[in-house]
């Protein structure tokens, strides 16, 4: 990735406490061919998400047919996240989308937007909103209505 996303994403991932805390997981692209359909690079990609989400963790799914939240109601989200007493995993698809299975399978589907945003930017996008929601629950002045 270039700098200016491992500088935006770190920059609100440092800003969070330790109650509060981000781990980036990048898993290598499954490597095409001619001879793969985008189904079947979906589906390969997904057996290697499953490995990597630890056993217990509640499954977030960011999906353009998910739910769209304000950020209050992302603030609330994560409030319930955090007295869920499990950890969050924030699943980030390959470019050919996220296979259905995998869909279907998590816990809650959250769609930042009906736009398509280039993955570098939902890294920072995402570290932001945590932040921000997490300033909301704390009454930090970074969000202001």
């Amino acid at each position: 990735m270039p700098l200016w996303v491992s500088s935006g994403y770190k920059e609100y991932a440092k800003r969070l406490n330790r109650d509060v805390q981000i781990k980036l997981i990048e898993l290598d692209l499954v490597k095409r061919s001619k001879s793969n359909s985008a189904e079947s690079l979906k589906a390969e990609e997904a057996k290697k998400i499953r490995q990597a989400i630890p056993k217990g963790n509640h499954v977030v799914v960011l999906d353009v047919k998910g739910s769209q939240w304000s950020t209050e109601k992302l603030s609330q989200r994560l409030d319930h996240w955090l007295h869920s007493g499990k950890d969050i995993s924030l699943i980030i698809g390959g470019p050919d989308g996220i296979d259905g299975q995998l869909i279907r399978a998590a816990d809650e589907n959250w769609s930042l937007s009906n736009l398509t945003y280039p993955h570098p930017m939902v890294r920072i996008i995402i570290a932001e909103q945590i932040y921000r929601a997490w300033s909301m629950l704390n009454n930090h002045p970074y969000h202001r209505v």
